[in-house]
């Protein structure tokens, strides 16, 4: 485990330490998904930077991804319930040098941008169609 986020999470027990590290993740899967992957180290960071939209879209996919169905379910555990609060997590990872930010970067670029538990639900849907009769096991 990360000491930088434990500490974190003694701070603000808001969160879970797995949003911290699944966080972490949604930036380098959005970074790889977006072609700006670090080549090398020393490559400058701009060219891999991702928006606060285009980190949320990353962080919906790859939740989605991972965990289906019980994404939202999961997010919910982790006190993960809005766009501002994947923000707030970016910018306490920043804090501690787990990420980087530009100067442009903003807090507010993360607030409100749609209904978190609904993206992450979307295109799921359970019918009574979709579910086998008694009768026909």
């Amino acid at each position: 485990m990360d000491s930088k986020i434990l500490e974190l999470c003694r701070e603000d027990p808001r969160f879970a330490y797995e949003a911290y590290e699944f966080v972490c993740d949604a930036v380098t899967y959005t970074q790889d998904r977006l072609g700006r992957a670090a080549a090398k180290r020393d490559e400058e960071s701009e060219d891999r930077h991702v928006s606060g939209a285009e980190l949320l879209n990353g962080t919906c996919e790859l939740a989605v991804r991972e965990f289906g169905l019980m994404a939202p379910v999961v997010f919910k555990q982790w006190g993960v319930k809005t766009t501002d609060h994947v923000g707030e997590i970016v910018f306490k990872l920043i804090k501690v040098q787990r990420l980087s930010k530009s100067d442009r970067d903003d807090v507010n670029d993360f607030s409100d941008l749609f209904n978190l538990h609904e993206t992450l639900a979307a295109g799921f849907e359970i019918t009574l169609g979709d579910t086998a009769k008694r009768g026909d096991r």
